[in-house]
């Protein structure tokens, strides 16, 4: 019985926000949006830009924070999303407004390129509701710690 029930339920299968954000990343990676250089940042600056509220406000600074503290990491889209990669063009950390995918906050995450390891298991991804002073020091020592 348990295995006819499993059948029965049909996957919804991918968001119409997946869908788009894999589009984005297709589009990206075929060079429709492959920018780089000051074409690269004023893709993110655009996308930044048509955030909403105090997601846009930590994008914004979150960017300067970045240009500041991680001068080696060029600002990229990936995903949709402003990114931040690596002289490789390999991605090292970006910003997921709340709106992408419909989710309660923001987030900052880092990839498997950004050197967080701290023993067997350490965080990648943090939530941010608001960005103070607290917060951005935190995040300028991530920074540092994923260019180390």
């Amino acid at each position: 019985m348990p295995a006819k029930n499993a059948a029965s339920k049909k996957s919804k299968g991918f968001t119409e926000e997946e869908k788009a954000a894999m589009k984005e990343y297709l589009q990206e990676r075929q060079g429709a949006h492959a920018k780089v250089g000051a074409d690269a940042e004023s893709a993110v600056l655009d996308k930044i830009t048509k955030m909403q509220g105090s997601d846009r406000t930590m994008a914004r600074r979150l960017h300067a924070i970045v240009k500041a503290n991680a001068p080696d990491l060029v600002p990229r889209t990936w995903y949709g999303m402003p990114a931040y990669a690596d002289k490789d063009g390999r991605v090292v950390c970006y910003f997921q407004d709340a709106r992408k995918f419909k989710t309660r906050y923001a987030t900052l995450g880092f990839s498997d390129k950004a050197k967080l390891d701290d023993g067997p298991m350490w965080p990648v991804v943090f939530a941010l509701t608001e960005l103070n002073a607290a917060e951005e020091a935190k995040i300028v020592a991530l920074l540092k710690k994923a260019m180390s």
